[in-house]
Order: C-alpha cells, then sequence, then structure tokens
C-alpha cells in the first residue's frame, strides 16, 4: 500500500491515471509514464490495483500481485 496526504483526485482524473502520458503536471515536469508502467508490471504479475481518492483527503494505492504458485489454482484471487 502506497498512500499521501495530498490534495487528491476527482473521478475524472482517476479514470486516467493508467493512461500512458497522462499527467497532471505542467509541460515539462513528467512524462505520464510511471504509473502506466506500475500498471503493467502487476498485471504482468495477475495482480491488479485498487485505487482510493477523494479532492482535498489524499490517494491510496493499495497493490496486489499473486505468489506465482497459487494462481493457476486460486484464479479468482488474480482477477480485477
Amino acid at each position: 500500500m502506497v498512500s499521501d496526504t495530498g490534495s487528491g483526485m476527482d473521478e475524472a482524473t482517476r479514470e486516467k491515471i493508467f493512461d500512458p502520458f497522462f499527467t497532471t503536471k505542467e509541460t515539462g515536469k513528467g512524462t505520464g509514464l510511471g504509473l502506466s508502467t506500475v500498471y503493467g508490471i502487476v498485471k504482468q504479475h495477475m495482480g491488479y490495483i485498487n485505487v482510493y481518492s477523494n479532492e482535498g483527503m489524499g490517494t491510496i494505492f493499495h497493490i496486489t500481485c499473486c505468489r506465482k504458485s497459487r494462481c493457476p489454482e486460486e484464479k479468482i484471487l488474480c482477477r480485477e
């Protein structure tokens, strides 16, 4: 789990955060590849990411990855 107490995100922003090149930063301050890269790595490990955020209240990212030895038998744990 990763969390912060920053400004949080509105729903429109949350819907785009894993899109490649999406950024809320000003031009030249970020590429927008960080969260899309994390998303790709987590999905390759048959995991998922839950995002909880409200404007003015910060954000929580909860990342779950399956143990390789358990995923084939317990696929229900490995899906969004």
